[in-house]
């Protein structure tokens, strides 16, 4: 397909300037939301001398982890043409489900392999359902955001569960120091990159996102790729489940609850199309960055909780607007 398309760009030459067009427009979206990240950060070390604090750093990087590890599959749901609205549910069950499973055994093995299979089988269930069923990607995602939290409230009757064992490392755990979910965010995000830019896999995701017809045609598996990007974005959600778990020593079955507008928000900001076939898993990684610096900021500077909802709405009218204009920038 790669050497197809590009074969395609090169002799068409209206096709090679939209090519760089989206490509100088992605940068660009890229370096001012960086730009906006290295304001933020000088705004709030002006404005609190507890910003700078080791402490309130590492928490900043906890709390960014878990939302920017679950972007991570959203954006390449995003980038394949659909969208991921279950993932704060999935958060919330695969974090009860696994307290359940270490509890029932004694494994907190088992706790992990519960959370990751509810959060894949979260994610091939909404993959089926829209490729093998039809059913709207929004549409299907938001009936399974509302199972996964029904599930979870009706497997713990509402109450919370402990989650304190070996397990909980990774989410509350640090090496050297460092969280040891923020590693774990680096870890993935490179591996995330390689998979997106140097895979046939990831390459196929870019496609069917920006022509699923046309991607059809060249023989890609339109299908396989949908099923895969919601199986990913599912994981990784049931992984943010037991980091959430793990960093508050506690299985809420409301875990998780309006993350996925804060992940949504994430993605977009970090420069991938509503409209699929566009984005980088390091701009999504910065956009989850301003997402945590925006929420820090709220709570050093003693600004009321309501306001976090707003701004994160505004957040995302603002993306969304910018992706809108980048759009109409490039068809001009």
């Amino acid at each position: 397909m790669a050497e197809v398309e590009a074969r395609r760009i090169e002799g068409n030459p209206p096709a090679t300037a939209r090519l760089a067009v989206r490509t100088i427009l992605q940068e660009r979206r890229e370096a001012s939301v960086a730009a906006m990240l290295v304001i933020v950060f000088a705004l709030l070390s002006a404005a609190s001398p507890f910003f700078l604090t080791e402490r309130n750093l590492f928490n900043v990087a906890r709390q960014l982890s878990v939302v920017a590890i679950v972007a991570l599959g959203q954006a390449l749901v995003i980038i394949a043409g659909g969208i991921d609205l279950s993932v704060g549910s999935v958060i919330g069950l695969a974090a009860v489900l696994a307290a359940m499973a270490t509890d029932a055994t004694g494994s907190p093995a088992l706790g992990i392999v519960a959370a990751l299979a509810t959060g894949g089988a979260t994610g091939i269930v909404n993959g089926m359902l829209v490729t093998r069923a039809r059913i709207n990607p929004f549409i299907t995602t938001l009936g399974t955001l509302s199972v996964a939290r029904g599930t979870a409230l009706l497997v713990t009757n509402g109450n919370p569960r402990a989650f304190d064992n070996w397990a909980a490392f990774l989410g509350g755990g640090r090496i050297f120091n460092v969280p040891v979910q923020f590693l774990l965010l680096i870890l993935l995000a490179a591996c995330m990159w390689i998979f997106a830019v140097r895979t046939r896999w990831g390459r196929d995701a870019y496609a069917v996102g920006d022509n699923a017809r046309a991607a059809r045609l060249a023989g890609l598996n339109v299908v396989f790729t949908r099923n895969m990007v919601f199986t990913i974005s599912g994981l990784l959600a049931g992984l943010g489940g037991l980091l959430l778990a793990g960093m508050l020593a506690n299985a809420n079955p409301n875990l998780g609850l309006g993350y996925e507008l804060d992940v949504i928000a994430a993605v977009i900001l970090g420069g991938v199309a509503l409209t699929g076939g566009r984005g980088s898993i390091g701009g999504v990684v910065i956009g989850a960055a301003l997402m945590g610096l925006l929420r820090n900021a709220f709570v050093l500077l003693n600004v009321s909780g309501y306001w976090q909802t707003i701004t994160i709405g505004l957040v995302v009218i603002i993306a969304v607007g910018a992706d809108s204009f980048n759009r109409k920038t490039e068809d001009d």
